[in-house]
């Protein structure tokens, strides 16, 4: 599918659910793509993909999705001048609903690999219509459904309530049709039945009377019919070709060079003619009368093989049946030497039309041809085109502006590569600006701030977190005191590197290194049960981390207490996730009064620690500023040893 359809679902999913919500539906997905691109193909199940992601994440069903995703296209297409584009097939929704092979049709100059559907009407009446859709994808009915609802409303004005009256192998959620026994896909057949007010279309279109003067024409002659459409093919009841254009059967005989013309006459038309659109139609009596308002292409065989008789049914009337003086000897060696190069079928397009006096189908068509190149390739000259219409025309307009539609491609293709490089760039750019923010202040509180949450509203209080010191030894000292310094910021980089790697949130949260001291907390900014172990073996793992560096002369002070805190971002230019209260000063004095190599701990912690487990010893009191004296601890292992660290580390 091309990149416009999922440009609608991104644009609409956006607006409606938020960023957030589409970004998690990519992740589902594994989609890559943050930006598509209006004329780039991607898998067709990306669509279904998503709606199945969307369905999880929103509780709401993926067929609702899918509709949703069909009038998100609508909306979205007007952008392009499509909507006038269909509002000028006519002024009523039946109007629109004959004409939607003929829209997809000439989107194919646009979009050249599309793989459109097929849809014809089959029954109309004042009350609505029975329409029949046919796709080698499935999964896309439920969008279709959209599609349609959501332009009767915005281009039409009016309300369609659409339900199934039968469906063929569309398998819920797919994108591929079911495979055949006899090989390649099944096709996918649902007929719908729309109800609306349609009685106006009922009363101009189908129950109009004709006007007397139209009465009082003389009847029609076959060769004057023939001669203003060159290329038309009049059928029977039992579809047989009565009467054939001359310029359609100098192309027969441009194909079948070694055959007389005679052979056509009374033949079968699917003997030398192959239905291309509307697919999944057979070419029947009464499918061609039931869809006279629809565009049919059809093909001409080459070299095909006559299974019917030189005997048509006589059809009564005026019109009789006739080779258009192609009987001409001379003209027939001629056209058999232009035979004698290797051609390509040509494609008719046009109108079956039932003629009730003489009970035949009449087919109007002219040649399939862009350019004067395909022009060549069917073996045709401008000279052979209809006198009437716009066949010439368009083959001029095709040569002269091909090449041109062809460098605007190119271009807008290279520019649509340009863009998405430069948004990969900008994706790499934000990531890397988002990790750094992350390092300032927790990812929790940075996504609040960018949905636009007031900094204030981001300070909180914790009733219990536990807050850890950590202050890093150096018995060595240098008489270079450069020297010192570099050898001192070696050592805090290693300390401090291998501290990070024990930060796991959210069990603790590195807060901020000022100088040789580390501090950390656990159960803000995120809500911890559990935060006097985990902060007891995160100062055990520190422990480990500094014997495992084997730095010399190199140990650390270690000491934790819990206690209500207030915390929240402080500073515009550096912000910094701050905590505040008595714990913080209270953690402290329990690392400035510590020894080295060794964990201090508070009374009330300590009898935290004791219920799991944890080995303790008793210190004594200690004198703490503005506390008095306190009794404090000494961690010395966790509930199983130094296994607890060893956990940390994983």
């Amino acid at each position: 599918m091309y990149g416009m359809l999922l440009e609608s679902v991104q644009h609409f999913v956006q607006l409606e659910y938020g960023e957030l919500v589409w970004k998690q539906a990519l992740h589902t997905t594994g989609c890559k793509h943050t930006v598509f691109n209006t004329y780039q193909q991607y898998p067709d199940s990306l669509i279904p993909d998503l709606a199945a992601a969307l369905s999880a994440i929103t509780g709401r069903s993926i067929d609702e999705f899918m509709v949703f995703f069909g009038r998100c296209f609508v909306r979205f297409f007007s952008n392009f001048g499509y909507d006038e584009l269909i509002k000028a097939t006519g002024r009523y929704f039946c109007d629109f609903l004959h004409s939607v092979d003929n829209i997809h049709l000439q989107m194919r100059f646009t979009y050249r690999k599309m793989k459109s559907p097929s849809m014809q009407l089959i029954e109309v009446d004042e009350n609505g219509a029975v329409l029949v859709y046919r796709s080698t994808r499935s999964g896309f009915s439920k969008y279709l459904r959209g599609q349609l609802m959501e332009i009767a409303k915005q281009l039409y004005n009016m309300d369609v309530t659409i339900k199934v009256l039968e469906s063929q192998n569309d398998v819920p959620g797919g994108t591929a049709g079911p495979i055949s026994i006899q090989g390649g896909l099944k096709t996918v057949i649902v007929k719908y039945r729309l109800d609306f007010d349609n009685r106006e279309y009922m009363q101009r279109r189908v129950h109009i009377t004709a006007h007397p003067s139209q009465l009082q024409l003389e009847p029609v002659s076959s060769s004057l019919l023939l001669e203003l459409f060159p290329f038309a093919l009049i059928l029977n009841e039992q579809m047989r070709i009565t009467a054939a254009g001359e310029k359609l059967i100098e192309s027969w005989m441009l194909n079948n060079p070694s055959r007389s013309p005679m052979e056509l006459m009374g033949a079968k038309v699917t003997d030398h003619f192959k239905l291309r659109r509307p697919t999944g139609i057979t070419f029947t009596w009464e499918n061609m009368k039931r869809l006279q308002t629809v565009n049919f292409d059809i093909q001409l065989l080459k070299g095909a093989a006559v299974n019917g008789t030189a005997e048509a049914s006589g059809t009564g009337g005026d019109l009789k049946p006739t080779l258009a003086d192609s009987e001409d000897p001379t003209k027939l060696m001629s056209i058999a030497r232009r035979g004698s190069q290797g051609l390509r079928s040509i494609l008719l397009k046009g109108e079956m039309r039932y003629i009730k006096d003489i009970n035949s189908l009449v087919f109007l068509c002219s040649p399939l041809i862009n350019n004067l190149e395909e022009l060549r390739e069917v073996g045709l000259y401008l000279n052979d085109l209809n006198t009437h219409g716009l066949s010439r025309e368009m083959v001029f307009s095709g040569f002269s502006h091909n090449s041109r539609l062809d460098l605007m491609c190119e271009r807008e293709e290279k520019r649509a590569e340009e863009l998405e490089t430069s948004l990969a760039l900008a994706d790499s750019w934000k990531r890397q600006g988002d990790e750094l923010l992350y390092s300032m202040i927790p990812r929790s509180i940075a996504e609040r701030l960018r949905e636009g949450q007031n900094p204030l509203e981001t300070c909180h209080s914790f009733e219990e977190v536990t807050v850890l010191f950590a202050e890093i030894q150096e018995s060595l000292m240098s008489d270079d005191s450069i020297k010192y310094a570099m050898t001192t910021v070696n050592t805090l980089n290693a300390a401090f590197s291998a501290f990070d790697e024990l930060i796991q949130s959210p069990m603790a949260y590195k807060v901020e290194t000022v100088g040789k001291v580390y501090m950390a907390v656990s159960g803000a900014p995120d809500a911890n049960p559990c935060h006097v172990q985990h902060t007891a073996d995160l100062a055990i793992g520190m422990l480990q981390s500094i014997h495992d560096l084997n730095l010399p002369g190199v140990g650390v002070k270690i000491g934790f207490h819990t206690g209500p805190i207030v915390a929240g971002i402080v500073g515009l230019k550096v912000p910094r996730y701050c905590l505040f209260g008595d714990t913080v000063n209270t953690a402290s004095r329990m690392e400035s009064s510590s020894d080295t190599n060794k964990i201090q701990v508070s009374g009330f912690t300590a009898n935290k620690l004791r219920k799991y487990g944890y080995a303790l010893s008793f210190r004594g009191k200690v004198s703490v500023k503005g506390k008095g004296e306190m009794e404090t601890f000494w961690l010395e292992a966790g509930p199983s040893g130094s296994q607890k660290s060893a956990s940390l580390k994983k």
